[in-house]
Formats: structure tokens, sequence, C-alpha cells
């Protein structure tokens, strides 16, 4: 049994501010040895539920968070951030469950720590077949193309509260409660790797009795994006294919997730100002 854990940081145990997800800043090592850490925790539970092997996609900004000299030797890092699928990185038939480690709720939730959805500067809203989405849903539908459920989400207790409204009733370690964007109630390091391990173990026996399943949209999809500001969508319709509906919402039909998941990226990297 292969299994890919996908890590973000903003969902990660302690994280209440920008600065300490930001590599330009005197707190973001603490946390990014926290992120390992929860990876690692991840990674012995799946072990210990009888996965055979395990991937790794760094899905934070660069994608160069996680520390590689004290990842589990057992798992495998894919990192960088021009990879064809960014966050899920080493997504394809082969992987028969999927972990999302560090996740953060959509853009727009009440207490919901560093709550945004890909872009925090870029993007209102997004849509995929008319269905609002956070990063989990995009991710979540990309690896649903290929044949794999997400099995278990960590993060504060709204994205995991959205996660399982999406995507059923997944494993979920809720490591903080979130009382506003910049506040939350964490509990400890050491603790929440515990239940980390024990969720994702328990993600494996239930992923082996068929409990948890692939979340999959019809093809073809649509996405529609909502930006912050008009300019954004002047410069994201730049791209071929794409319909303008108003001053901030673009949209476009993609044949299949894998496409829809790239030309998104695209148009959000196109609408900068």
């Amino acid at each position: 049994m292969k299994i890919l854990i996908a890590a973000d940081m903003e969902g990660i145990t302690g994280v209440i501010n920008w600065d300490q997800v930001n590599p330009a800043h005197a707190e973001y090592p603490r946390f990014r040895k926290i992120m390992t850490e929860e990876v690692n925790a991840a990674i012995s539970g799946v072990y210990e539920g009888g996965a055979d092997e395990v991937v790794v996609a760094d899905g934070h900004a660069g994608g160069s968070n996680i520390m590689i000299e004290l990842l589990d030797p057992r798992a495998r890092l894919n990192s960088g951030n021009d990879a064809p699928y960014s966050m899920v990185q080493g997504i394809d038939t082969s992987i028969d469950g999927v972990i999302f480690i560090g996740y953060h709720a959509r853009a727009g939730t009440t207490n919901a720590i560093l709550d945004h959805t890909w872009s925090s500067r870029r993007v209102h809203n997004l849509w995929f077949n008319d269905i609002l989405m956070g990063e989990y849903g995009v991710n979540a539908a990309l690896c649903g193309h290929f044949g794999a459920p997400v099995i278990m989400l960590s993060g504060d207790q709204s994205v995991c509260a959205q996660a399982v409204e999406l995507l059923g009733p997944i494993e979920t370690v809720v490591v903080k409660q979130a009382t506003s964007h910049f506040s939350a109630e964490s509990q400890s390091t050491e603790r929440n790797q515990h239940l980390i391990h024990r969720a994702a173990q328990r993600a494996i026996e239930r992923l082996r009795e068929g409990e948890l399943k692939v979340f999959r949209l019809d093809e073809p999809i649509r996405v529609t994006i909502e930006f912050a500001h008009s300019e954004m969508a002047d410069k994201a319709m730049d791209m071929p294919g794409l319909q303008r509906l108003d001053g901030r919402r673009i949209t476009f039909v993609a044949p299949e997730m894998p496409v829809a998941y790239r030309a998104f990226k695209a148009a959000i990297a196109l609408a900068v100002i």
C-alpha cells in the first residue's frame, strides 16, 4: 500500500500568524521543524497501520520547508514550487490514499487560522463545478482523478469541519481551536504528534476496510475564480480560453481534473499586480 502525505504549514501546531510561516522571519525555523515532526508522526502512523511505501509532498510556499535531515528515512520527499501538481506532487495511479497535514480553511472562513485559498492576496473565492473550494478540495479532487481518496487531515477545527463536509467522514486531527484569523488555543506539539500518529494508523486500517471513498468531480470541469481586484482578472484574461463573468470573476472549462488544476494555477500566476 502506497500513501502520499501532502503537507502545508498554516495548519501546523502553534501557527497563528504569517511571520511563523515566512522563511524571511526569525520564527520560521521553529515551525518548519514542527511541520517536519508532524509529517513524521503521520509517516510512523501509516507504517504502523500497514502501509508499504510513503511519498511526501512539501506544499507550502516555495516547497522547501520540510527538513530532509530530520525526515523519517522510510519516506521520499517531493520539494520545490514548480512541480506540475504542486501541493500533491507525487500523485498518480500508484497512490492508494492521501493524508493532508497542516491544512487551513478556505478564504472567508470565520474562526480559522490564516484562512485563504491558494493565494491570500489574489483569490477571493474559487469554485469547481459550482462547489465552493478550499485547497483541501482542489487537491482532493486531483487525487480523486487518479483514484486516490483523502483519508486524513490535520489543522484547526474549521478546516477539519469543511473537509468532512466535502469529503465525507475521513480521519481528522484538530491541532488548535481557532478563535479568529490570528488567534487560537493550541495543544502541545507532543500531544498533537501522538494524535496524528494514531489517526494516520486508523486511516490506513479504514482504507483497507473500504470505508473511505474517492472524491471525484464530474468531467468536464468548470472552474470559476473570483479575484480580489478587477485588475487581477484583467491580467488573467491573457490566458486563452477564459470567459469574463464580471469585474472580478473569470471562468473556463477543462476536459479533466489535471488540466483544470494546471490551468487554475496558470490563471493565478498571471494575476499579479
